[in-house]
This record gives structure tokens, C-alpha cells and sequence, in this order.
């Protein structure tokens, strides 16, 4: 049975675990101490209970727990390695290297650093929305000090190389972020492995609470160096300054340590679902374009185009359906994804791409009904457009 409406949404955000709320409901009632007041027992729960969270986070991405500095989110978390490093390293060079897909939370920090006098390569991606190491390698310079590059996109889901860019970036002396927001908890995410030295996270990205992320900063081989974004009581080892808001804290705590048991099935099953929804919308439709790389993608990610109806128009009519037509953050925009633009998509296609997100909490049922779902409206949509009949009686008349 379907209960609707149905929630295909989850790049945008992901409903709360039960599991996680329940373990920071005691963190608003009766453990409410502030974790920096160590004198009563109040503050030492609290305390303890963030000490637990950095442990789980830390162990989620394979890092230490003195490297995890707790954030409102993944904005933050970017905005504090992009500015932090840019300022912190000024005296070694000012130039960085960034993708043309990245997400806004990195791409405006790196605007505004543009600003203040820094240069910026951006990289531009092939029809997959993948880059290679070699451009990277060809974008460095003696004065790059910085290269960020997105784990998984937010639009199109693809993988990038970090393994690779990491490795790289170590031979060369440049620190490596990722925004990796959408593919911590998805997908396995090792910063040793892959030459991380900053990343940066958000809870409600899978399955955790609203308000709260992280940024990984690398403590040995070498020492990272940011600057502060906010001065106030040096907590966080000085890099966050401000009240940590333990009960949310806690969630994504308890967000990374059902991830870290559960991700391999969880991964295969959503996988299933994703390839069970662009099998069914191909065969019920013509002319449904896959956007972004078919496999090096998230497990839940299904971006795609449907030539000759508009995708704010699709989306009115799926009432009952909660998907995006781009990145959350831009999606109240009408100008087309910058994403698509970059694959090389004109901007009448960019403007007829949808994005599902599948997840944790969704079933083939809800897949199989909105095989049907879409497709009926994509269908009623093209049959109000006089160039999609044209097109149809010039192919009749062809095949005759």
C-alpha cells in the first residue's frame, strides 16, 4: 500500500532515522548540560556524549577524533576549509583548483576569495560529469596552495576520483577538501586512503537532524592550518567558536554509527531501486535521457531529461510526488542547473531534467507507482506541445 504523498527526495534532505531521534531525546530534557561546563555532573554527560559523537564520525570516514570539528553544516563546514586554508596559508601561494560542478556552498566561498585578490582555476567536466587527475595535475601551480573537489554531486550523483586527486595533491605539497556531503554515509568514504586532508558533512544528509555537520581537518602527514571564521570561546580547538548544540551532536552521531553497520546492504538495496525506476521510465516513455555517468553514481541518485516538457511544469503536476528539478539550494531559481550546462546540455534539455533521490525509507511499491505516475504526466505534458506532435507525425510518416 502507498501512503501519499511519496518522498523521492533525498539529496535535498533526509527524514530523521526514529533510531537517532531517540537517542537525542535525552539531550533535551534530562542530560541538557553544556558540554563545556565541567563541574557538575550535568556538563560531564554532555560532555561525554559529544566526545562519543566525534568517535563515531571520526570512525565513520577513517580519521581520529581529534580531527572532527563539529559545525552548523556543510556550508560552514565549506566555508571554514576554503577560507580557513585560503587565509591560513596566504604567505605560501593564492591559488586555488576547483571543479565547474561543484556546489554552491564552495563554489560562492571561492567567488568571494576571488575577491580578496585569490585566483581560482575551476575544471571543467566531460559529458559525465567526471574530471581526471591529469587535469588537475595541469592545473597547479608553484602557488596553489588549495584543491577541492565534490566527493559525489548533489545534481547528477556522479564519483569523482578523489583517490586519485588525493594522491596527487600529496605529491605535489597541496592540501586536498572534498565536499563530500553527499556521500558520507552512502557510499565508504577512508580520508587516509584517499589523501583527504579536509571534509566537510552534514547530518540531514543521511538520515541525521537539520543544524549540524562536520569538518575532518587533518592533524599529521602534514598538520592542516585554518583560520577561524568565528572568534568567540575557542571551542572546537578554536576553529568554531559558540555553544555546541549537544542533542544534534548526538544525532549525528548516531547517524554515522547505523551507517557504518548498515551501509553495504543499504547501498545495494537503494541501487536496486534507482536501476528499477530508470528500467521502468525508459520503457514507459520515448525519449528519456540519463544524465551524469550510468554507474560511477550514488547508489540513490536518478537524474534525468524529458525532451519537450518543462520540468517545473512536470513537477506542479506530480503533486503527489517529492522530487527536485536540481540542487535544493537553487531549485526556487528558474535558470537551468549549472550542473547539466557544464555536461554540455542545452538549456532547453537542462530545463527538462529531474532529479530523483531514492533512500533508506523508500519501497518498490513507491517505485512502481511512480514509474506510472511520471509517465502519465510526462505523456499528458508532451501532448500539449505542438512541437512534440509535429516531431511524432514526422517520425510516423519516416517509418511508413
Amino acid at each position: 500500500m502507498i501512503c501519499l504523498p511519496v518522498y523521492m527526495d533525498n539529496h535535498a534532505t533526509t527524514r530523521t532515522d526514529p533510531r537517532v531521534i531517540e537517542a537525542m531525546l535525552p539531550f533535551f530534557t534530562q542530560k541538557y548540560g553544556n558540554p563545556a561546563s565541567r563541574t557538575h555532573v550535568f556538563g560531564w554527560e554532555a560532555e561525554e556524549a559529544v566526545k562519543q559523537a566525534r568517535e563515531s564520525v571520526a570512525t565513520l570516514i577513517g580519521a581520529g577524533p581529534r580531527e572532527i570539528i563539529f559545525t552548523s553544516g556543510a556550508t560552514e563546514s565549506n566555508n571554514l576549509a576554503l577560507k580557513g586554508a585560503a587565509w591560513a596559508y596566504r604567505d605560501k601561494g593564492n591559488h586555488i583548483v576547483s571543479v565547474v560542478t561543484e556546489h554552491p556552498s564552495v563554489l560562492d566561498p571561492l567567488k568571494r576569495l576571488e575577491q580578496e585578490g585569490y585566483q581560482v582555476t575551476f575544471l571543467t567536466v566531460d559529458r559525465d560529469g567526471l574530471i581526471t587527475a591529469d587535469q588537475v595535475a595541469e592545473a597547479i601551480t608553484p602557488k596553489t596552495i588549495l584543491v577541492s573537489v565534490m566527493a559525489a554531486n548533489n545534481e547528477i550523483g556522479v564519483l569523482q576520483p578523489l583517490e586519485a586527486v588525493g594522491k596527487l595533491c600529496k605529491e605535489r605539497g597541496v592540501l586536498f577538501h572534498t565536499d563530500a556531503t553527499q556521500a558520507v554515509g552512502k557510499i565508504p568514504i577512508d580520508v587516509e586512503e584517499m589523501g583527504v586532508d579536509l571534509l566537510s558533512l552534514s547530518a540531514h544528509k543521511f538520515y541525521g537532524p537539520k543544524g549540524v555537520g562536520a569538518l575532518y581537518v587533518r592533524k599529521r602527514n602534514p598538520y592542516v592550518r585554518l583560520l577561524p571564521l568565528l572568534d568567540g570561546g575557542g571551542h572546537e580547538q578554536g576553529l568554531r567558536s559558540g555553544t555546541l548544540p549537544t542533542p544534534l551532536i548526538v544525532g549525528l552521531g548516531k547517524a554515522c554509527d547505523i551507517a557504518r553497520s548498515e551501509m553495504p546492504e543499504e547501498a545495494d538495496r537503494v541501487g536496486k531501486l534507482r536501476d528499477r525506476l530508470w528500467l521502468g521510465l525508459s520503457r514507459r516513455l520515448e525519449d528519456v535521457i540519463l544524465n551524469g555517468h550510468p554507474t560511477r553514481r550514488l547508489p540513490g541518485n536518478l537524474n534525468v531529461s524529458f525532451p519537450y516538457i518543462r520540468a517545473d511544469a512536470l513537477l506542479v503536476a506530480l503533486r503527489n510526488l517529492a522530487v527536485s528539478s536540481g540542487s535544493a539550494c537553487t531549485s526556487a531559481e528558474v535558470r537551468p542547473s549549472h550542473v547539466l550546462l557544464a555536461l554540455g546540455m542545452d538549456e532547453d534539455l537542462a530545463h527538462a531534467s529531474v532529479r530523483f533521490g531514492l533512500g533508506r525509507f523508500n519501497t518498490e511499491a513507491e517505485v512502481d507507482w511512480a514509474v506510472e505516475y511520471v509517465a502519465e504526466a510526462v505523456t499528458k505534458l508532451r501532448q500539449l506541445n505542438p512541437l512534440y506532435q509535429m516531431t511524432r507525425h514526422t517520425s510516423r510518416e519516416r517509418s511508413a
